[in-house]
């Protein structure tokens, strides 16, 4: 797996040992916006402080890249605990970029 292209919005979540790719793709929002709601009232309430641990790891859950059957959403939602806000701040900041700006 390659790494992360910053021209097509996409991000980095390391999980375990492994790096992943987060890729907001048409599909996986459509899927997390299924999950959360509007997605402008999810970068609302990200630019509020008030976005919530499984809102973020429902989205990226969402928007990992080729994701392998045996990765969990409680791996990944255990993987953003292990590291702390701060260090998957920058992820989330360029998926929710993409989704403002799109393409």
């Amino acid at each position: 797996m390659s790494g992360a292209n910053v021209l097509r919005g996409e991000a980095e979540l390391r999980v375990g040992e492994r790096v992943f790719v987060l890729r907001p793709s048409f599909a996986a929002l459509v899927a997390a916006e299924g999950e959360l709601g509007p997605l402008f009232a999810l970068v609302e309430r990200a630019a509020d402080g008030r976005l919530g641990l499984g809102e973020l790891t429902t989205l990226f859950w969402h928007c990992v890249r080729d994701r392998p059957e045996a990765l969990t959403r409680e791996a990944v939602g255990e993987a953003v605990v292990a590291q702390g806000l701060a260090a998957v701040t920058p992820a989330l900041r360029v998926l929710l970029g993409q989704i403002l700006s799109g393409r």
